[in-house]
């Protein structure tokens, strides 16, 4: 596992540095699944720089063919936008094309389809594309996504394979991420589809980490100061082991039951905003 750690905090350095160094960092507009809430893809528009503003809509996760043509039109249609392209990629191979790469690069907005978070990963990883998405978001460019286009964002990414009937060690497969978020762990359609358990199991393995669950039709709008609020229509929780004592008792070879004392669990409603740094519920900024 340590291995693992030191590649997604050299995935996650390369991801936010100069960015973060010089205040340029963009912002992230991030949803659970299901519905998209209007408000977050409004501000999602407004941070790439309005609707003339270049937008780029990422269809990899998906296994539909006309997702990328779907993208277009919501952003087209619904918010009037006039600079909207999908990047057909579903291969390394396609995200090896420097054209694919530029238009990436010049993006001011760039959203994630849903669908399978580590096709994302296995195809944008070390790529040029993938280097274009972090460099934008490094310059300011909002990055934006929606159920796998969310998990995605992670250092450390859920990938959607383990056992998730019980709370212990090693039970979810882990695999590096975008690292557009190196605070915490966020997972989607949180408490629609009851995925508690497996992001304990992941935070008691790795309480530097947070745990940041994200329900359906609900989104979390993470500032560069590492600060978010909640929009859309239903909750966020957040899972804090930082302070807890974990406990373990022998299980399966290398799948010990995993039990917390202490364990901090905050569950966010819309306007509700938390700071990622100081690990804690803050004042809503104006």
């Amino acid at each position: 596992m340590r291995t693992l750690i030191g590649v997604v905090g050299m995935i996650a350095a390369a991801a936010v540095a100069g960015g973060a160094e010089n205040g340029t960092r963009g912002h992230l507009v991030l949803v659970g699944g299901g519905d998209k809430p209007p408000e977050a893809m409004r501000k999602f528009v407004e941070l790439a720089g309005g609707p003339q503003a270049p937008i780029v809509a990422i269809p990899t996760a998906s296994s539909e063919a006309d997702t990328g043509d779907y993208y277009v039109k919501l952003f087209t249609e619904e918010h009037g936008c006039t600079n909207v392209v999908a990047l057909p990629i579903k291969t390394r191979e396609d995200a090896m094309r420097p054209d694919f790469a530029e238009l990436a690069l010049k993006a001011r907005g760039i959203f994630f389809a849903g669908g399978d978070q580590s096709r994302i990963t296995q195809a944008l990883l070390d790529t040029p594309v993938g280097a274009a998405i972090a460099e934008a978001h490094a310059r300011g460019a909002v990055v934006g996504g929606t159920s796998a286009g969310l998990a995605c964002q992670s250092a450390l990414m859920i990938t959607g394979e383990g056992d998730f009937t019980v709370i212990r060690a090693n039970a979810v497969e882990l695999k590096p991420g975008l690292g557009f978020i190196d605070r915490a762990i966020v997972d989607q359609h949180f408490i629609a589809r009851q995925r508690s358990n497996r992001l304990l199991s992941v935070i008691l393995e790795h309480p530097e980490l947070l745990g940041v669950g994200v329900d359906e039709d609900t989104a979390i709008w993470v500032r560069p100061d590492d600060t978010f609020r909640v929009m859309g229509s239903r909750s966020v929780m957040v899972l804090d082991a930082t302070g807890a004592k974990v406990t373990r008792q022998p299980g399966e070879t290398g799948k010990d039951l995993l039990g917390a004392r202490d364990l901090r669990v905050h569950v966010l409603l819309p306007g509700d905003e938390y700071d990622l740094k100081a690990r804690a519920v803050v004042a809503a900024k104006p």
